[in-house]
């Protein structure tokens, strides 16, 4: 800390000039920036505030007038004290600092012996430059210190305990939805540290800046990147520095935020070079099952008797939005934000099955996998686990498998398409593709959601799936629907729904009048408009199964 009026006023130098305080004794504890000497009345355009002001006082003695003026120019320019030297007969310039110094704010101190100015602006000087000194010796400790812990990837409880122990008081990290992520007591026991957090925590604003904020005065910092921040670090009591406080929080938070960034860099090179291997699984070019083994068994995949092809796809899926507003090529960085997650949940969920597997990105919106699986008879039962240990962790994160939502979230559909079991590596990463196939068309089932899906049960809409493209069977669909799609283009909504309703009704008038809670001579009114619209009989079996694989396909041409 820089000295204050009080420690200088101890110094031998000045007590042995008997110096005796004129006003404002409760302004002593001020600290000193620096000592500066003057003859001159004028001098507060000399000053930035924090000086100490030294002068013999002959000027007031000539000019007793001008004192109350220049205690006041110095109050203003902010100084921390004046002391003034008075020796022999001068009671003019005594009296006119008595009374002056009764209404200020500024400590008046006057000495009746000599002193040494150039005595007492040295030993100041050194003092300041001295705590300047330590704070500069303590700033490099720190700086070192976090440096490497850095270099080491230290663990986040690391961090804290080293970030507490060199502010001698407890520190807490939590995250954005105020859970305790890691915190070191210290003098406080856990219960008394950390009881009723969450709502303390919550009535604690969050500031942009290290700073105290909240009912208890937290002294806290944000931990992250800018605009990616993901915590924050604080200290929930008093300390005597806050300064030096602050500056170790804000190396901590530097520490965690870095750290994180080079775990998810070291995930980044490992999903690559899963990636660049999938691909080469894929097409081979000659190359064998040996070396496809042995390359993945590097990679962490380990040798299996069957391996099974997996491709989770995700869509940006929410109720009522256009087909086009649900591809995730609409927006890329959205969709490798999503997948991104997406690897490091299956990464997290593979982990909890002990299982093993590659996983990489195949194309925007799909994330492909090869899963070894030990047995034949455990291939369910592992897909069943790899999906229930999915779906577990998304929730936590706040997306959504396979439709599921979670509240207050944006929301992130996932569909699992599984190809079929294969023994060998390369076997395997072949039928990616067909389990590609699987999770798009999976993605427009209707009713409630399996954790996965195979080919058998995509059947007819596999089939058309793959089919979709084909310049023919789109001029089909534009054919078959021509009415209803003018109609609606026209803004006489409503007959795709009916339509489609009809047809999944299989063509039973009665049960669709039930479900649909309309009245017999409404449905038949409405079918008769659809029927003058597509132009055909709609009691014709042959018409509706038209019809139906028409209202497929064109459900089917998001994907």
């Amino acid at each position: 800390m820089l000295p204050t009026l009080r420690s200088i006023l101890e110094l031998p130098v000045l007590q042995d000039a008997s110096p005796r305080l004129l006003g404002a004794s409760g302004c002593l504890d001020t600290p000193v920036r620096w000592v500066h000497v003057s003859e001159v009345l004028d001098i507060s355009g000399l000053l930035s505030g924090g000086e100490l002001v030294l002068t013999t006082g002959l000027e007031l003695e000539k000019e007793p007038g001008l004192t109350a003026s220049f205690i006041r120019s110095l109050e203003d320019a902010a100084a921390a004290g004046l002391i003034v030297e008075v020796i022999g007969n001068r009671k003019r310039s005594l009296d006119a600092l008595r009374t002056a110094a009764l209404g200020t704010d500024l400590p008046v101190i006057v000495v009746e012996r000599r002193v040494r100015f150039v005595e007492i602006t040295e030993i100041v000087h050194r003092m300041i430059v001295a705590e300047q000194l330590q704070r500069v010796e303590r700033a490099r400790d720190v700086h070192e210190a976090f440096t490497v812990l850095s270099l080491e990837s230290a663990g986040t409880q690391e961090v804290v305990e080293r970030a507490a122990a060199m502010i001698g008081a407890p520190v807490v990290l939590e995250d954005l939805s105020h859970l305790v992520l890691a915190y070191s007591a210290r003098q406080l026991t856990t219960t008394e540290l950390l009881d009723d957090w969450e709502r303390r925590s919550r009535t604690t604003p969050s500031p942009a800046a290290t700073s105290r904020t909240g009912p208890e005065a937290w002294l806290q910092t944000p931990v992250g990147v800018r605009r990616q921040l993901w915590g924050r670090l604080v200290v929930p009591m008093p300390l005597e520095d806050d300064a030096a406080a602050a500056m170790v929080l804000e190396r901590a938070a530097q520490t965690l935020a870095i750290n994180r960034l080079a775990e998810r860099d070291r995930r980044e090179l490992g999903h690559q070079a899963q990636a660049g291997l999938l691909n080469a699984l894929r097409q081979p070019r000659g190359l064998s099952e040996g070396e496809a083994q042995a390359r993945a068994a590097a990679l962490g995949l380990r040798r299996s008797p069957y391996y099974v092809p997996i491709v989770f796809r995700s869509c940006r899926a929410s109720s009522g939005a256009s087909p086009e507003a649900a591809d995730p090529a609409s927006d890329p960085l959205a969709g490798q934000q999503e997948e991104r997650a997406l690897l490091e949940q299956l990464a997290r969920a593979l982990k909890s099955l002990s299982g093993t597997a590659l996983t990489a990105s195949i194309r925007s919106g799909s994330v492909g996998m090869v899963l070894a699986i030990p047995a034949k008879q455990l291939e369910d039962p592992t897909l069943q686990r790899l999906a229930d240990a999915l779906a577990a962790d998304t929730r936590q994160s706040g997306q959504s498998v396979d439709g599921s939502r979670a509240r207050g979230q944006a929301d992130v559909a996932w569909s699992i398409g599984v190809g079929r079991l294969r023994g060998t590596l390369l076997e395997a990463a072949a039928g990616i593709d067909e389990a590609s196939h699987v999770a798009e068309t999976a993605a427009t089932l209707p009713g409630d959601r399996k954790p996965f899906y195979r080919a058998t049960d995509v059947r007819l809409r596999g089939l058309l799936a793959l089919l979709r493209k084909d310049p023919r069977v789109q001029q089909f669909v534009e054919s078959e629907l021509a009415g209803v799609l003018q109609a609606e283009a026209r803004g006489a909504g409503g007959h795709l729904e009916l339509l489609g309703q009809f047809l999944e009704s299989g063509g039973n008038k009665a049960a669709l009048a039930r479900n649909s809670y309309l009245s017999r001579p409404t449905l038949y009114a409405r079918l008769d408009r659809l029927e003058d619209l597509l132009a055909v009989d709609l009691d014709d079996a042959e018409s509706r199964t038209s019809l139906h694989v028409a209202l497929l396909l064109y459900r089917l041409r998001a994907l």
